[in-house]
């Protein structure tokens, strides 16, 4: 019998490495199909707006990789008391995302001369400004993002951190001790630490 959860993305962190975690999380069986590069034109045009990551349950397919991951969190009881909490929640996400929108700009420009350029503004002024912020969350909130447990905030920044090391060609995280202890208190759940031992680290394909 097929795994009720199919996801779909390519052999990468990427994206998707939050949507893993979460499935892992809450010991939800899934197929993790990994596209190799080569393979994505032919099945390009069967995606929902020819996009991944996908995740398919119950014969239909859905899109857009915080939706699943909220979602997912609701399935594993990773939200928020209540709806301020969720908001709270929410918003750090759309934190996260805009932060790693910003360090992707930097990995993806290929002309070389605006990418030194950009990169005196997003080493000199935007990492200091986000690493700040998301420190101080953290440290209010005791080694977590929002209300001083695990949420899907969190395992948003544990899976997006990695990839973003790797387009920044730097550890993000030096000097953002607390930051640093968001990572260690998701580790020891055991189905996350679990996981995080035998998952595939592969930031290229």
């Amino acid at each position: 019998m097929s795994p009720p959860y199919k996801l779909t993305y390519f052999d990468i962190m990427g994206l998707a490495e939050p949507i893993r975690l979460l499935l892992s999380y809450g010991n939800l069986e899934f197929e993790d199909c990994r596209v190799p590069r080569e393979s994505w034109p032919n099945i390009k045009a069967n995606m929902p707006f020819g996009q991944v990551p996908v995740l398919e349950f119950n014969g239909k397919v859905y899109h857009q990789s915080i939706a699943i991951s909220r979602y997912l969190a609701k399935q594993v009881k990773l939200v928020g008391k209540d709806d301020i909490e969720d908001m709270e929640i929410d918003a750090i996400v759309d934190v996260l995302m805009d932060f790693r929108s910003k360090v992707a700009k930097y990995h993806y420009d290929g002309d070389e001369a605006a990418k030194e350029a950009y990169a005196k503004t997003l080493f000199g002024e935007i990492v200091p400004f986000y690493l700040e912020k998301l420190d101080k969350q953290a440290k209010e909130n005791g080694g977590y993002l929002v209300g001083g447990k695990l949420t899907w905030a969190d395992l948003i920044l544990v899976g997006t951190i990695d990839y973003m090391n790797f387009m920044a060609k730097k550890d993000l995280f030096a000097g953002a001790p607390n930051l640093i202890k968001v990572k260690e208190n998701a580790a020891l759940v055991p189905t996350i630490q679990k996981y995080l031992e035998t998952r595939s680290n592969n930031h290229r394909c």
